[in-house]
């Protein structure tokens, strides 16, 4: 790659300064050190990914977020890394102008479809409808000539919000709609209220710089981000371990920092890797960091399900095994065994003076040992 080649893609930034950001943007999000180079050759080459983002029912939470990132920046991600065809935040153009970057894009196809937002499916009333175009109408055109889907945040992966009960629009998850139309093309989701934006940096960058997705598990997300629950890797999960909880906000267990799970923390059941990966770069950024119980926004059966501070199951607990109720139940001691245990302890005091008395008669003892 020559200085040149890299200065007309990289509009004046230099090739060390560029490689520098590539190395950031990789080990961000996991990707081995030698990735961000190659993700600068191939940006240098013009092969940066297509990516066209629509927006549906949502509240701009997921972009919002993107917003913040730094390690890259989104200047660095949307203008260097990939070639962001089509968004309609972020986006200069508008009206027949901005639709025609999408239709341009649709020609070519090949490219990455970032979808942000539940899809309502009830075409009885004006939901969201965008150009002219139904949410389901557009959404089926840009996925039949994607080269693969992303579905950043919980209302896109499976409906979150709008999908809650009595769902008037009959809002769906993106999964659950191409489904239903047939139509089959590599897909991520990355559910969250809203995502981590780094969940979503680490699937580009590996789709742009290898041309493969992470390793999904059985509901498409990413083991690097969805492995495990936020139970296994919360900070106060000693206190969970040792039976300390917070009984009400603003008591001393809470003040102290004591385990949330009585106050309906969804952890247990909430996968998820915001316990490590804080948002907006700025620790203790996420709802258990700042007192508040996890709701379990990236999980379909529990979030906008169960009631806030209703208390769920704690499936497979890791070490240790056994953990302290958390109301115990207090038994009564009957009669017979105090007297017993009465007895019990009396023994064992008289054994121990009389031990102490044979001790002092001991050749050896002091005076001190034995006087009485």
């Amino acid at each position: 790659m020559n200085e040149t080649g890299f200065e007309a893609f990289a509009k004046g930034v230099s090739r060390r300064d560029f490689i520098k950001v590539c190395s950031a943007a990789a080990a961000a999000v996991g990707l081995p050190a030698w990735a961000g180079e190659k993700m600068a050759e191939n940006a240098a080459k013009g092969r940066k990914p297509s990516v066209v983002w629509l927006h549906f029912q949502e509240c701009t939470g997921c972009t919002e977020s993107l917003l913040r990132t730094s390690h890259p920046d989104v200047g660095a991600l949307v203008l260097d890394l990939v070639s962001l065809d089509y968004h309609e935040t972020l986006a200069a153009a508008a009206g027949h102008q901005f639709e025609a970057s999408l239709e341009a894009a649709k020609r070519k196809g090949g490219y990455v479809l970032v979808v942000e937002g539940a899809i309502p499916t009830k075409l009885d009333g004006n939901y969201c409808v965008i150009g002219g175009k139904t949410a389901v109408r557009s959404l089926v055109e840009c996925a039949e000539k994607a080269a693969a889907i992303i579905c950043i945040g919980s209302c896109a992966s499976w409906g979150g919000v709008p999908s809650a009960d009595p769902n008037p629009t009959g809002a769906t998850g993106a999964p659950q709609l191409l489904k239903e139309k047939g139509i089959s093309k590599p897909t991520v989701t990355l559910p969250g209220c809203p995502a981590n934006p780094y969940n979503l940096l680490g699937t580009v960058l590996q789709f742009a710089t290898f041309g493969t997705l992470p390793k999904l598990d059985e509901k498409g997300r990413p083991a690097f981000a969805y492995g495990r629950v936020i139970h296994e890797d919360c900070p106060r999960r000693p206190h969970f371990d040792a039976g300390r909880f917070a009984g009400v906000y603003g008591d001393e267990g809470h003040r102290n920092g004591w385990c949330l799970y009585k106050l309906g923390c969804k952890g247990p059941q909430t996968h998820a890797n915001c316990s490590l990966l804080h948002f907006c770069e700025v620790p203790g950024a996420w709802p258990i960091g700042i007192g508040h119980p996890c709701v379990g926004c990236t999980e379909q059966e529990v979030a906008f399900r169960i009631p806030l501070h209703t208390t769920v199951p704690i499936e497979k607990p890791t070490a240790p095994m056994a953990y302290p109720g958390v109301a115990p139940e207090q038994g009564q001691v009957s009669a017979v065994a105090a007297g017993v245990a009465g007895l019990v302890v009396g023994a064992a005091a008289g054994a121990g003076w009389l031990a102490s008395r044979k001790l002092a008669r001991e050749p050896g003892a002091t005076v001190e040992d034995g006087k009485e």
